[in-house]
């Protein structure tokens, strides 16, 4: 942005706040310094105190370190009445002078929301909204609209609006042009940026929504879904900071290689605590390593596997088939069929979970055996010719409770204490027990669930077809850590889990592998959340502490085997202590025209009548598409890599193909002299990047090359959909390659 006659004075009043910036951090660090100086003895509560003071010391100043990143990008003038004005700066964090009076105000506090959403037709009491562009603390331009009979209508007055040839759709109505521009044009780093600065008015009204219920977020490509739903968790955290701080917030995103693309987003936003993770990753102490047909992945994320998980628990909740003799002192005691089965009967009628009635079966038996030991030694006394054998009669009617009969009461009462010490310690009985009520892990389940078809058929009968049943057979591995299981397997296990409970009562949550209810979250985010099956959507639903979340994706970039048609089909898993309401995001800011219009074809054959958004720029430079001659596609593919490289460079470029000609792109690229970075070991940051299409939901790039289009419809569970999401990855150029012919959407 060009020089301003006011730079000078935004310059001394943007250096005030950084002085009391470096004041506040200074104070922060002398209060932390005094605390620890005093050792770390006392009495118990001078110690509490002591921990209370670090703890915040510590959050305060990490709130307060903000890098290189500007404090203030912007300043809105509204009139306090008919002769006053008043000015507010809007910035990073909210910085007060000594006086209390305010040199930068939170971008998320209310007066800061017509610096987003004012526009000419609604100024919002606005007079001007001004944008500052900074090098670190240095203010090097300013933007400014002013509104009213001032200037024109959303006007910029007197600025430069960078960009190399590229402009900005005059019949859309933003903010801060120039500032967006500029950012848009900005090469991409690798990770993705925050936009507090470039809020427009869409965008400002799904991050400032309420914070109860399910909020569906709608966003085509380039529209800033994922930028915009990081903001809101960052917004909420600010509001709602008493109940949230506590309760935690969880992002879920699609892969590890997303997570790292946007992990510096909420730390550039003052808000570090937040917990990212992949939906497998909510499983802990499990990986999924292995794979699997797209059908079997579509099968296993079936909301029928639920009851199917269900009631393999429940099988594994059986009556002895044959009576188990136990040997006690110098006789036997004995657990019949009937009396198990009704053990088993009355254990299932309490509530808790499978693992945790474990233990009321044990003392059940105790109980039942200690009585019929207690009768066998009064008929002894009495001279009866029972002996110690004596067994557990069908037609007894006791129940946990049960006492000793009248005839007991004549025989010396044993300790049934140590009694139940002395026969719980005995083989035959914890063999019983185990086939009875056996203590599992939701690893071990469902081992034996895919691994033997007679429980499959008695777990899945009348739920799953007996060829969908055969899909799910696999053979039994030596051991657990054997087994490669999949990201559709954590689903069933993590369902598995809530219904057993931990193996062991003494188990601590999140200290092993068999946990059981996971942990809870006030609010939680899912982006690309197309892409989850109805049992991954459960694992959500199970992890919203009060029906909280945030959703976020697009369903024509639904990728995955199971992808949904509308977004009822995604919420009808979810919490439902409310109806969910669902906002659409209809401009794409990051996807430029010339992109987003070849895009739109795929997206008519792929969902017809599904429109793509609106974008906001155009770039001038038109797609390139690029033959390759025969056998030479890979030749030719890293080719015009290194073309388009050297058309962005400093800016990133990716290379995205389908799987099967990963290989020979990374062979044909070293020949080339370009090695191209995996960003799954690499990150996102190097110049030029190699990725499986499946992958790159979600990321961006300054100019991509899609490789053999036809392949990746072929080779995608979704086709088409893949296609669209590869070919709108970047923000400035796109070149496609192709030995084959193109899909009959494609066609220039």
């Amino acid at each position: 942005m060009g020089a301003h006659p006011e730079l000078e004075a935004e310059q001394a009043h943007v250096d005030r706040a950084y002085q009391r910036l470096d004041q506040l951090r200074f104070d922060a660090q002398q209060r932390l310094r005094s605390v620890l100086d005093q050792g770390r003895g006392g009495t118990h509560q001078f110690r509490e105190e002591r921990d209370v003071i670090v703890r915040t010391s510590l959050a305060r100043l990490d709130q307060l370190d903000i890098g290189e990143q500007a404090l203030c990008f912007g300043r809105i003038d509204r009139r306090a009445d008919v002769a006053a004005v008043e000015s507010f700066h809007i910035g990073r964090l909210g910085v007060s002078g000594d006086d209390l009076e305010p040199l930068v105000v939170d971008w998320r506090a209310p007066v800061a929301e017509p610096f987003y959403r004012a526009t000419g037709r609604d100024p919002m009491g606005l007079l001007l909204r001004r944008h500052l562009a900074a090098q670190g603390r240095r203010i090097v331009g300013l933007e400014d609209e002013r509104f009213g009979s001032a200037a024109p209508t959303g006007s910029a007055n007197g600025t430069e609006r960078p960009g190399a040839g590229a402009a900005l759709d005059d019949e859309l109505e933003v903010g801060g042009p120039g500032a967006l521009l500029a950012a848009l044009e900005g090469a991409r780093t690798g990770h993705m940026r925050d936009i507090i600065s470039t809020i427009q008015r869409e965008q400002d009204e799904i991050i400032r929504s309420p914070l109860l219920g399910v909020l569906v977020v709608q966003g085509g490509p380039g529209t800033g879904k994922t930028a915009v739903a990081l903001h809101r968790a960052a917004y909420l955290l600010y509001t709602h900071r008493f109940p949230l701080e506590r309760q935690g917030v969880l992002v879920i995103g699609p892969n590890p290689l997303f997570l790292r693309y946007i992990e510096h987003v909420l730390p550039s936003l003052g808000e570090s605590g937040v917990t990212l993770s992949t939906i497998s990753g909510l499983v802990h102490s499990v990986q999924a390593s292995g794979e699997e047909p797209s059908s079997v992945a579509l099968l296993k994320g079936d909301p029928r596997m639920a009851k199917v998980v269900a009631r393999a628990v429940r099988t594994r909740q059986r009556p002895l088939r044959r009576e188990a003799r136990i040997p006690f002192g110098s006789g036997t005691l004995r657990l019949t069929p009937d009396m198990s089965a009704e053990v088993v009967a009355a254990a299932r009628r309490r509530p808790g979970t499978h693992n945790a009635r474990r233990r009321f079966v044990e003392q059940f038996v105790v109980r039942r055996l200690a009585d019929e030991y207690q009768r066998s030694l009064a008929l002894h006394s009495a001279g009866a010719d029972a002996g110690v054998d004596a067994g557990v009669d069908a037609g007894v009617d006791a129940g946990v409770d049960a006492g000793v009969d009248a005839g007991a009461e004549q025989a010396p009462l044993i300790d049934v204490a140590e009694f139940s010490a002395q026969v719980r310690r005995r083989p035959e009985l914890v063999e019983a027990l185990d086939r009875m009520w056996p203590r599992l892990s939701a690893e071990e389940m469902l081992h034996d669930l895919f691994g033997a078809p007679a429980l499959l058929t008695m777990a899945a009968k009348g739920l799953l077809t007996p060829a969908e049943q055969a899909m799910l057979h696999r053979p039994r591995r030596a051991a657990l850590h054997e087994i490669p299981w999949t990201s559709a397997d954590l689903a069933l296990i993590d369902e598995g889990r809530v219904l057993l409970g931990p193996r062991r009562p003494t188990a601590r949550p999140g200290a092993g592998s068999d946990l059981g209810e996971p942990r809870t979250y006030g609010h939680i985010v899912v982006d690309e959340a197309q892409d989850l099956s109805p049992m991954q959507l459960r694992m959500v639903a199970r992890r919203s502490l009060s029906g909280s979340v945030t959703v976020v994706g697009d369903i024509a970039q639904a990728t995955g085997p199971w992808a949904p048609s509308s977004w009822d089909q995604v919420t009808a898993h979810l919490p439902a202590h409310r109806p969910p309401r669902m906002v659409e995001l209809t401009v794409s800011y990051r996807t430029p025209a010339e992109v987003v219009e070849v895009a739109g074809r795929l997206l008519e054959a792929a969902l017809p009548g599904m429109l793509p958004p609106t974008a906001v720029r155009r770039t001038g430079v038109a797609p390139q598409w690029v033959t390759a001659g025969p056998g030479q596609l890979a030749a030719t593919a890293a080719a015009t890599a290194l073309e388009v490289m050297a058309q962005v460079q400093p800016g990133t470029t990716a290379v995205l193909a389908p799987s099967s000609l990963v290989a020979d792109l990374t062979l044909a690229l070293d020949r080339a002299g370009a090695r191209a970075s995996d960003p799954r070991r690499d990150g996102l940051g190097a110049p030029l990047s190699l990725l499986p299409v499946d992958l790159a939901n979600g990321l961006e790039f300054d100019a991509v090359v899609v490789v053999e289009p036809s392949a990746v419809v072929e080779e995608s569970p979704q086709g088409l959909r893949s296609l669209y999401v590869a070919v709108t990855r970047p923000t400035r150029r796109l070149a496609v390659v192709h030995e084959r012919s193109l899909p009959p959407s494609l066609h220039v």
